[in-house]
């Protein structure tokens, strides 16, 4: 692997169904990065990923955390959220400014990892 600087000013941020905003900062095979931002009040849609660990490292706001059977948990700048590979999860944000958070996944995000679980919900 070669070194590589990637600097924020030059990521683009997307809009996502999941009711955030998405920027990728690095993918390769084997992890990816990305960073999200959940504007205030609003949740994601409550999702998990098939054979992909991921990581939230809070960067800024205040947000609560609902994963798998674990009580909802409120998380702040600097926490890591752990959620193991098919767990269901989603994430609130609590506080007044939006919630910025890293989202590492290992092996690399994929649309094809993706298992909307509200969808899911609806047809039944």
């Amino acid at each position: 692997m070669e070194t590589r600087i990637i600097k924020a000013e030059s990521l683009r941020e997307f809009t996502t169904n999941e009711r955030c905003y998405i920027a990728e900062n690095y993918s390769s095979e084997g992890l990816s990065i990305a960073r999200a931002r959940v504007s205030p009040g609003v949740t994601t849609r409550k999702h998990h990923l098939k054979g992909v660990d991921e990581v939230y490292l809070i960067a800024k706001g205040r947000g609560r955390v609902e994963i798998g059977s674990v009580e909802p948990t409120e998380v702040e700048t600097g926490d890591v959220v752990f959620i193991p590979s098919g767990s269901s999860q989603r994430i609130t944000n609590i506080g007044k400014t939006d919630l910025l958070f890293y989202c590492i996944c290992t092996p690399k995000f994929t649309p094809t990892c993706y298992h909307d679980e509200e969808r899911r919900e609806t047809r039944a």
